[in-house]
């Protein structure tokens, strides 16, 4: 039960029942992927959920978080090191790599792996082979590898701080995952399922929230996405266990925000407009700002990218706008 209940993705919006989908035909096969997306959108959920999904679950999935591995030491966390290899190494270290042997390998933020590291990483996933510091042998490791990132690698390459060859060897299946503004029908139920969960973690009562609270909910952009979401699902089943939360008890950001968006919108002027006109000048205005940047643009209109890339279509802007391929 603990599993399900960890690992289970929740949504029924278009865009994520279509991730979902794809999530579990590659959990299937050993095909090494690419979780992107911003942070706190669920990354570290989604590898759990595809490693739960596979063959491989009944081994423990072993994760590294690429961010918190000192540069000095980034080496013989992965590969392990021997006895003697470098000054402090006093005894043999196994590598994360082979100890995550028949299991599943998460690379957490593998956008701030240490160059010097990433063409020995490079080589692993090319041959399946791991050499540890200090020895001359290697020896095979049979290990499915999910990395995940909340940078644009493609750009990260094209700016030198990122293995070109080792972007393509990871993004074999890349997943991206959307950000909670662009997932408003799942809001809702997310809400509910967190407020139960929480509420039974604490051993309190579920808060209940007024239709006008859930809208303003709805409206608010979430920058923290799942993980500001659960933070306040947690604030609001603590502070009012068994009440109903109306708008004036929702925090600051989200009263002023939701509120600006209603006073602010836009204005349809008299002589009226002809919307696809006004659709297409935007798409414009946001590739251009995003540099080409389809994932981008499509966040600054709110629109999920393969959203975007039909809008692009449609409209046959792709005369105008160079469509890179990644993005």
């Amino acid at each position: 039960m603990k599993t399900q209940i960890e690992h289970r993705m929740l949504g029924q919006s278009v865009e994520f029942e279509n991730i979902q989908r794809t999530a579990k035909i590659m959990s299937a096969t050993d095909v090494t992927v690419l979780i992107q997306g911003e942070s706190g959108t669920g990354k570290e959920l989604m590898a759990k959920f595809i490693h739960a999904q596979s063959k491989r679950n009944t081994a423990p999935l072993v994760t590294i978080n690429c961010a918190a591995l000192p540069e000095a030491l980034a080496e013989s966390e992965l590969f392990g090191h021997s006895k003697g290899a470098f000054t402090g190494a006093i005894s043999d270290q196994q590598g994360r790599i082979q100890s995550a042997h028949n299991a599943t390998l998460f690379l957490d933020e593998v956008g701030e792996l240490p160059f010097n590291v990433q063409a020995k990483l490079l080589r692993f996933l090319e041959c399946g082979e791991c050499q540890t510091i200090g020895q001359t042998k290697t020896e095979k490791v049979n290990v499915r590898v999910i990395a995940a990132t909340n940078r644009d690698l493609y750009a990260e390459v094209k700016k030198g701080n990122f293995r070109e060859d080792l972007f393509y060897r990871l993004n074999v299946v890349p997943l991206t995952l959307p950000s909670l503004r662009e997932r408003q029908s799942d809001i809702t139920l997310l809400i509910n399922h967190l407020s139960a969960q929480l509420a039974a973690k604490h051993c309190l009562d579920v808060p209940r929230y007024s239709v006008k609270a859930l809208e303003h909910c709805q409206r608010y952009t979430w920058p923290g996405n799942i993980r500001e979401l659960k933070n306040f699902c947690e604030r609001m089943v603590v502070l009012l266990s068994g009440k109903t939360i109306a708008v004036e008890n929702l925090p600051h950001e989200i009263k002023v925000e939701t509120e600006t968006k209603t006073t602010n919108s836009f204005a349809l002027p008299d002589g009226g407009v002809i919307l696809e006109q006004v659709e297409a000048q935007l798409i414009h205005q946001a590739m251009d700002k995003s540099h080409g940047n389809q994932s981008k643009a499509a966040r600054l209109l709110g629109l999920t990218r393969s959203a975007l890339v039909y809008r692009i279509k449609k409209y046959t802007l792709k005369k105008n706008i160079s469509l890179p391929l990644q993005g």
